[in-house]
């Protein structure tokens, strides 16, 4: 199993963020087809109380690193990637890490 972990900064309005985040970005990247599984949340801190530096978190899913690949280069998955610009204004940092369940 393959996650893209999307890390979002800081942004300057949080609240238009979240608001853009719920109403508009989730809308166009549930047309995206194949997922696995996706997971969304706002980063609660860090352990040893210091700001964190993201302010939310996406994982999505899927079964490879080619499957990503055909979804990204899909009108939807273009679309959703397109997108990310438009209320990101703390930056987003994408990751592909291979997943192995532990537990």
């Amino acid at each position: 199993m393959t996650r893209l972990l999307v890390l979002y900064g800081q942004p300057k309005d949080p609240a238009a963020f979240d608001k853009y985040y719920r109403e508009t970005h989730i809308p166009i990247a549930r047309r995206m087809k194949g997922l696995k599984k996706w997971t969304i949340g706002k980063v609660q801190g860090m352990p040893d109380g210091q700001p964190a530096p993201f302010y939310y978190v996406a994982d999505l899913y899927m079964e490879s690193r080619a499957d990503f690949d055909r979804l990204l280069a899909s009108p939807e998955g273009q679309a959703a990637v397109d997108d990310v610009p438009n209320f990101a204004t703390g930056g987003a940092t994408f990751l592909y890490t291979e997943v192995e369940d532990v537990i």
